[in-house]
């Protein structure tokens, strides 16, 4: 793997997520490394199903941003990341107005493809989910775009 030429701290993290997807729904980094990620986020009513307990697209969206954050810290300035594929398990519902946190870990960090697994816990320290995903990492100087 090449090595980063910067890895940045998590208030640049959280800076170049401001314009994106993760920060409208309130994600909020809290300590990232290439090994793991630690976030929270807040259960908005605007983030949940009916039953007033957080979507499940939200968990998957939580965890996939914790994901994609832990390989931009192992990326060279050059490279970029997306995900291939996600797995989740549901455990149980997180209730509007708690607030979940995430603790994410690289099970893999190869050349090409990093896999993490994210646990979304309750306020009270219970499993909610359980996500699984795989980041693909893109070098453009191998990519001829044709």
């Amino acid at each position: 793997m090449t090595d980063p030429v910067h890895r940045p701290d998590v208030t640049a993290l959280q800076a170049l997520l401001v314009p994106l997807f993760p920060v409208l729904m309130g994600v909020r980094l809290l300590a990232a490394s290439p090994d793991e990620v630690r976030a929270e986020m807040r259960v908005r009513p605007d983030l949940c199903t009916a039953g007033g307990i957080l979507h499940g697209g939200a968990y998957m969206a939580f965890a996939d941003t914790l994901g994609a954050v832990g390989t931009v810290m192992s990326l060279a300035a050059e490279q970029q990341t997306t995900t291939t594929d996600s797995s989740t398990k549901f455990i149980r519902g997180a209730r509007a107005g708690s607030t979940v946190s995430g603790h994410c870990v690289a099970l893999h960090r190869g050349r090409r493809t990093h896999v993490w697994q994210t646990e979304v816990r309750d306020a009270e320290g219970k499993l909610c989910a359980v996500v699984t995903q795989t980041q693909l990492v893109i070098d453009p100087r191998s990519s001829s775009g044709a």
